[in-house]
């Protein structure tokens, strides 16, 4: 498997301008059909002849990606069995390159080796990210409960 080029380009304005107001439509659906079929049908505005069905985690999704550009950021979406480069990886958790080799070497987080080139499993670094901040999260929480119990909150 080869490493995923990751080059997410900003949205201009009017993709801006569309994302929001599709987001808005997207989100009202979603929470107006909490428990909604599994299949959704999209009809196109220019064709309404021509019908989309999808399922209904792509909508989910599809309410993420249109957040994301609403909000000017590029997107990417790749699936989870992709490889990054370290330098991929690294921007990804925000960390720099050495702290993320750090982690690999450590064993937090699955990668390959390919010649001198590590390459780094997507759902491997996605679950180091999860694992992490449900770490902070209870490091924030115990922070909270000291402080409460320490009269200063």
């Amino acid at each position: 498997m080869t490493a995923i080029p990751l080059n997410a380009e900003p949205p201009s304005a009017r993709v801006i301008e569309v994302a929001s107001q599709a987001l808005d439509r997207v989100r009202s659906y979603l929470r107006n059909h909490p428990d909604g079929p599994q299949e959704v049908h999209i009809v196109v505005a220019d064709s309404p002849h021509d019908e989309l069905s999808v399922p209904r985690e792509a909508v989910v999704l599809l309410a993420r990606v249109l957040s994301h550009l609403a909000e000017g950021h590029g997107v990417a979406v790749l699936p989870m069995e992709s490889e990054l480069t370290s330098q991929q990886a690294a921007d990804l958790l925000n960390v720099s390159r050495p702290f993320l080799i750090g982690l690999l070497d450590a064993g937090e987080i699955r990668y390959r080796m390919v010649g001198s080139h590590r390459r780094i499993e997507l759902k491997s670094l996605m679950d180091y990210q999860r694992a992490d901040d449900a770490r902070t999260l209870r490091a924030a929480n115990d922070l909270t409960a000291l402080d409460e119990e320490l009269g200063f909150i």
